[in-house]
């Protein structure tokens, strides 16, 4: 009898270590963007001819966003509102090649300091730099080690990274020193990123792998393996979806090397892209606009999330979500706290999204084409409705209707998601609400802009004239 009690007794203490072990468990995560790549590019999407088998898998397994936001409908400035959950007009990033500011906290150096090994692996682009550092000799894309805002400095233990889009055959910084790859690109870059994580998977370390593709970037050069399946189109059209081709082979390498690990179950897989398709209609879903646009062609985009931990049960959301809530919903999931968080933050936790007890995102969606042109395109996405100020038709910003300025229009993005019945003469008082409350948000980004959300205000000048300095600083 006493044997009988004392491995009773044995039994559930060891189940009570595994229950509270696995209460604490703090969750592995892996962030993939493609560059690129619009809200029709996916097989899951209704993609006529492009094939994205694991793409396809992942959106049936997890969190399928259909109202994935990117931050900017370009890729530095979204990318910085991964790494911060803020506008990137907060920090200066208005545009391809500006830099982030070195005052920000990002999600990297937030989980480095709660203990996590943290990896950078393929385009960065928040460095300032846009392809300068090309030679002859040695040519490529990598980030130098002597760089003030490369991913090391901005709280990544391993980096591979480049500081913009790259195809066949890059040369990638290793911890900032410039080496020669032979292959294509997005193999590459996932390569690099499981030798990461099979090493923290093997030390039981937790672990942040930030995984950026070069591609589909424009100049589009896919393998002759990759393109034989689009055979019969045209040349364009075959690299361009060959290269997405490469894009979703890697998807489908990691979330098998996570299984293969044992990780999967604890591990959130983030998958979207930069910004809105720059391929024409089939690439941007035939959503109106495309990348440079503020119209929803140009920034909404696959957004798919894998936790089996969490997301048991696959699910879609209409519900719309942003990169901007990629950096309040990692430390939420993880547990992880800023020691001193840069206020005010743009995104939402969407944990209770994961959970399905969240049907609204209670704060709406702002966009702005750019922060020092008080009068340029901005939007508001207030679910169902998006409000247009100063309109804007096209990446060079020709104005809507024969050239004329249009200061207001009001779309149902639920019932006219390709934005083409303007409501704004019907619904005076919506539009007026909204409208304030879009003045109200620029405000704040300027304040930002001008240091206001840092503890040492940022020097004195024009924001965005010393890129370099003031990202340093």
């Amino acid at each position: 009898m006493k044997s009988t009690v004392s491995r009773l007794l044995v039994f559930f203490c060891c189940l009570a270590v595994h229950i509270k072990a696995a209460e604490t468990r703090r969750p592995n995560v892996v962030l993939i963007m493609a560059d690129d790549q619009g809200w029709g590019d996916t097989g899951y999407n209704g993609h006529p001819q492009l094939k994205t088998p694991n793409l396809d898998s992942l959106a049936a397994s997890g969190l399928r966003m259909d109202r994935f936001y990117t931050g900017h409908f370009n890729c530095s400035p979204t990318r910085a509102s991964v790494m911060t959950g803020r506008h990137p007009h907060r920090m200066g990033t208005f545009g391809p090649g500006s830099p982030i500011r070195a005052q920000e906290v990002t999600v990297a150096k937030v989980l480095q300091s709660a203990g996590y090994a943290t990896g950078h692996f393929g385009k960065w682009h928040l460095n300032g730099k846009n392809g300068d550092r090309n030679t002859k000799a040695m040519p490529g894309r990598a980030i130098l080690a002597d760089d003030p805002l490369s991913p090391g400095k901005m709280g990544f233990d391993t980096w591979v990274s480049a500081d913009n889009f790259f195809d066949l055959d890059p040369v990638l910084g290793r911890q900032g020193v410039p080496e020669k790859f032979h292959g294509e690109g997005s193999d590459l870059v996932t390569d690099e990123a499981l030798k990461f994580i099979r090493a923290q998977s093997g030390a039981q370390k937790p672990f942040l792998a930030v995984v950026w593709f070069g591609n589909p970037h424009t100049p589009h050069e896919a393998l002759a393996a990759d393109k034989a399946a689009y055979s019969s189109l045209s040349e364009g059209e075959q690299n361009y979806y060959g290269e997405l081709t490469a894009i979703d082979r890697s998807v489908g390498r990691l979330r098998a090397a996570l299984r293969e690990l044992k990780v999967s179950d604890d591990t959130i897989v983030w998958y979207c892209s930069d910004n809105g398709g720059d391929a024409g209609p089939k690439s941007t879903g035939d959503l109106r606009g495309s990348k440079g646009t503020l119209w929803e062609g140009g920034v909404c985009v696959p957004g798919i999330v894998e936790w089996p931990a969490r997301i048991a049960k696959p699910f879609v959301t209409a519900m719309p979500c942003s990169t901007l809530d990629i950096y309040p919903t990692v430390l939420a999931a993880t547990g992880a706290t800023a020691e001193k968080q840069v206020q005010p933050l743009d995104g939402v936790n969407l944990l209770p999204l994961f959970d399905q007890k969240m049907e609204e995102r209670g704060k709406p969606i702002a966009f702005w084409s750019h922060a020092t042109r008080p009068t340029s395109h901005a939007t508001l996405l207030d679910w169902p409705y998006k409000l247009h100020t100063n309109a804007a038709e096209g990446k060079r910003g020709k104005k809507t209707k024969d050239g004329a300025s249009v200061p207001l229009l009001l779309f149902d993005v639920s019932k006219d998601p390709k934005e083409t019945a303007d409501l704004a003469a019907q619904q005076p008082e919506r539009v007026a609400k909204m409208t304030a409350v879009l003045d109200e948000w620029k405000k704040s980004v300027e304040k930002s802009l001008a240091g206001g959300d840092y503890d040492t205000p940022l020097p004195a000048g024009k924001p965005g004239k010393k890129k370099r300095k003031d990202a340093a600083e």
